[in-house]
């Protein structure tokens, strides 16, 4: 029998596919057997453990792109959506206001996680068929059962917390299926402990993967413990944190290490943990779970576009006071390229909020290494060597005053300069494509699914959680002092103030609403935080805590699939 995947646009394409066959079926029965004979396919891959790791790689290449890759990946997109930031380029564009069931911009986390769990179906069901062949041992076959569970966890994970009940599929779909239902969150937080649980058991310990980027026991544990605080469980959230941070050789990094391109001669260990290259180094022993982005190449290898989300478009500036090109960027066979290797060419989707850029920085501004010139950019300079201005800091009260100088104040501030995370998502100087503008925003150096100094973090929310603020205090501190900030005592320990050191650590690398939610501070902290100029507080309604479920989706099931409320 041939198990198909879920497609794409999951029910409306098994609706179509239910016709398809209708009118095939007085056609002659052979007619319909396929037998793919030239061509990958899970008749001829997944029936060998070799062609069953393939899948798995297929499973690790898809997250990664769905979350880093493209003008709408996840993390950043998404990113835009909550307190930390909002489109720099186009305010008013992005808003809650076009978030509706219709609008097919807000389909790809829905598509791409259904996808996920589609293929990691189609994977289970090969490996606990006894035809397949070629595995070495129970354990490896078991090992590879814990891998796909793990992938199958993190995408109900993320639909679980953007939009609430959610239809739960553990099977392969055989034949055409149109009568997805939502199943209570209840039921698919158990689905979710189940698969980790196993995966927790059978994937090797750190270090004893078969390679670097694949799951192990500290990643399950420790999407297990995210999970558990999505779903109220804290004491087993501190359960399996501490794991992670107890059994498996996990440390923060607190001494340089690796082979850092420190352009700007002031680095730290915190720049080392973002440098290219540094991330699977064994040395690291922070690194959980790595993202991988090979180097550029001809047949693939993925990219990051990081850089072109966060950082601003200074290259647009235009001409400064004296009527130069405010920069001229790097020289290249005689010409000017306007982009400089230090920047690249970011395009800013994600411009941080005044919480995310002063706020949260105001009781450590000058001692807290996080904050550092070489981790976040503040100040940019004139570059042109017949200016008059040359060499000197960009401050917009040069041109005079708003109004009378011509100048439009929300591209300056929004658009075109502001503080830029350059030690994190940028890559200064390591261009490694279309030098001619300096790498076009993109970046092939790998990025962290999960590290160590989250894990403290969220163990430190489960404590707040269970009223123990002077163990939310101890992991917080663990934190802070890696990063030379004041420690902090019990008495300052809450919730908001676990939120704040969220950002200081983790801005530009969790997904900011899923924290938020299951905090319960979504509401308020885009209406407290998120200072967009045209759209304050990006226009939020109550109801937007959950996404709509895609119109085209509950459309497929004759309206089975009930929409989430407000968005009738």
């Amino acid at each position: 029998m041939k198990y198909n995947f879920i497609p794409n646009t999951i029910f409306s394409k098994l609706v179509a596919m239910t016709l398809l066959l209708g009118g095939l079926l007085g056609c002659n029965e052979n007619f319909l057997e396929e037998k793919p004979l030239d061509f990958l396919s899970p008749e001829n891959t997944y029936t060998e453990a070799s062609g069953i790791k393939l899948g798995i790689n297929g499973l690790h290449n898809y997250l990664r792109d769905a979350l880093y890759y493209g003008d709408d990946a996840i993390v950043y997109f998404y990113s835009s959506m909550a307190d930390v930031s909002y489109n720099g380029e186009n305010p008013g564009g992005v808003t809650y206001e076009v978030l509706t069931p219709t609008n097919s911009l807000f389909y790809k986390l829905w598509n791409n996680m259904y996808m996920l769990i589609s293929r990691s179906n189609e994977l289970l069901l090969y490996i606990d068929n006894e035809a397949t062949t070629g595995w070495e041992s129970a354990e490896q076959q078991a090992m590879y059962k814990g891998e796909v569970l793990f992938f199958r966890a993190y995408a109900y994970r993320l639909l679980a917390s953007f939009y609430g009940d959610i239809p739960l599929v553990t099977e392969a779909v055989s034949t055409p299926k149109t009568d997805f239902v939502r199943t209570p969150l209840k039921e698919v937080y158990a689905q979710i402990e189940n698969d980790l649980f196993f995966a927790t058991q059978h994937l090797p310990d750190p270090g004893k993967e078969d390679e670097k980027g694949r799951i192990t026991k500290g990643a399950a544990y420790q999407l297990l413990s995210e999970v558990y605080l999505q779903a109220g469980e804290y004491q087993k959230a501190v359960d399996a944190s501490t794991h992670v941070i107890e059994d498996f050789g996990y440390r923060l990094m607190t001494e340089r290490f690796g082979s850092t391109n420190d352009v700007f001669g002031t680095g730290d260990v915190f720049l080392d943990l973002f440098a290219y290259g540094n991330q699977n180094l064994n040395e690291n022993k922070e690194a959980i779970w790595v993202a991988q982005f090979a180097a550029n190449l001809s047949d693939g290898g993925g990219k990051n576009n990081g850089p072109r989300r966060h950082g601003p478009r200074y290259y647009s500036l235009g001409n400064d006071p004296a009527g130069y090109t405010c920069i001229l960027g790097e020289l290249i066979d005689g010409k000017y390229t306007g982009y400089t290797d230090t920047l690249s060419r970011p395009v800013s989707w994600s411009r941080p909020t005044y919480y995310v850029t002063h706020n949260v920085w105001e009781s450590d501004w000058n001692n807290d290494m996080r904050n550092a010139p070489h981790n976040i950019k503040r100040t940019y300079y004139f570059q042109n060597p017949e200016s008059p201005y040359n060499g000197q800091a960009i401050d917009f009260s040069l041109w005079g005053s708003y109004g009378t100088n011509g100048r439009n104040q929300m591209k300056d501030t929004c658009n075109y300069i502001y503080p830029y995370w350059i030690g994190k998502v940028g890559d200064p100087c390591h261009v490694q494509a279309e030098p001619l503008r300096s790498g076009a925003g993109y970046t092939w150096k790998d990025c962290y699914f999960m590290r160590l100094a989250e894990t403290y973090l969220n163990r430190a929310e489960a404590y707040i959680q269970l009223g123990e603020m002077q163990k939310a205090a101890d992991d917080i501190n663990v934190v802070r002092s890696r990063a030379n900030a004041k420690p902090i005592t019990a008495s300052d320990v809450s919730i908001d103030y676990l939120l704040d050191e969220r950002v200081r650590e983790l801005y530009t690398e969790e997904i900011r609403d899923v924290v938020l939610r299951r905090t319960g501070k979504f509401l308020e902290y885009l209406r407290k935080y998120n200072d967009n100029p045209q759209a304050p507080a990006m226009n939020v309604r109550d109801y937007n805590i959950l996404w709509p479920i895609p119109q085209t989706e509950i459309d497929a099931t004759g309206g089975a699939l009930t929409q989430n409320p407000g968005y009738n």
